[in-house]
């Protein structure tokens, strides 16, 4: 059984019910998951999980949220090599242009995308929740 730590800022909600999704899919998928707040995430933490799924919701001019997300995932990413990850988030305004540069530095981190990522307008409706329990199953295979 694969254990999924599933690493999340959420603001108002809406990428805090991505990650409920994730952690369903992950169950379903036959695998564990943890949700953890971003704040509470480690480098130390990376050895103790075979894949993680990171949420962060779209802030300022499309960047990942500044005051915690941001200083959390810049700390651990010169230790994703070779990790499994799967990227999730909401956002309210853009293209989703926050995503692709996200996806961009994981790449370059020498992670390995797993799935393809998720993202949200606003609240998820249920497409949006739907791929984030796909995301899970996979994460979780």
């Amino acid at each position: 059984m694969k254990k999924i730590a599933i690493v999340y800022y959420s603001g108002t909600g809406n990428t805090a019910s991505l990650a409920q999704a994730v952690k369903e899919g992950v169950i379903a998928g036959g695998g564990s998951a943890k949700t953890i707040a971003a704040s509470l995430f480690g480098a130390d933490m990376l050895d103790s999980y075979d894949a993680f799924a990171f949420g962060c919701p779209a802030s300022g001019a499309e960047n990942l949220e500044e005051e915690v997300f941001e200083p959390m995932f810049d700390a651990i990413k010169g230790h994703l090599a070779g990790k499994e990850v799967a990227l999730f988030g909401s956002y309210g305004w853009g293209d989703g242009e926050w995503m692709r540069t996200w996806q961009e530095s994981v790449k370059e981190s020498g992670a390995i995308l797993k799935s393809e990522s998720v993202i949200a307008l606003d609240h998820p409706d249920d497409e949006a929740l739907a791929a984030a329990r796909e995301m899970g199953k996979t994460l979780a295979s």
